[in-house]
């Protein structure tokens, strides 16, 4: 069974950090992408960070470059998203998710398995 495990969401101060994890199982780890989208209450999903666990290439939004990092752990089967200097609009539901096709990383649709989420809240 394919499972994608999203963990360490929560509430956190504009300036903050949180790194938020991605657990996987049930397919080939290390011949995937994955991906971190988010949804604001609202508005349409978005693509933030992707990672190709087969070269290690990383593709960014423009809206996270310098602030989010992405890492992925091979041996664990986990990606981790570090995200820094939050910001209000940052709050969002942020899911991970994988796709065979690393050309494909921003595209959310070409997404072969996806994640239940797990809640990021940036509020004073």
């Amino acid at each position: 069974e394919v499972q994608l495990a999203e963990s360490g969401g929560g509430v956190v101060r504009p300036g903050g950090s949180l790194r938020l994890s991605c657990a996987a199982s049930g397919f080939p780890f290390d011949d995937y992408a994955i991906g971190w989208f988010r949804q604001a209450p609202g508005k349409e999903r978005e693509g933030v960070l992707c990672i190709s666990n087969s070269d290690g290439h990383i593709d960014y939004a423009d809206s996270v470059k310098g602030r989010f990092t992405i890492s992925s752990d091979n041996v664990k089967n986990t990606v981790y998203l570090q995200m820094n200097s939050l910001k209000p609009e940052d709050t969002a539901v942020y899911y991970c998710a994988a796709v065979y096709n690393p050309i494909l990383c921003s595209v959310s649709v070409a997404y072969d398995y996806w994640g239940q989420g797990t809640q990021v809240t940036v509020s004073s």
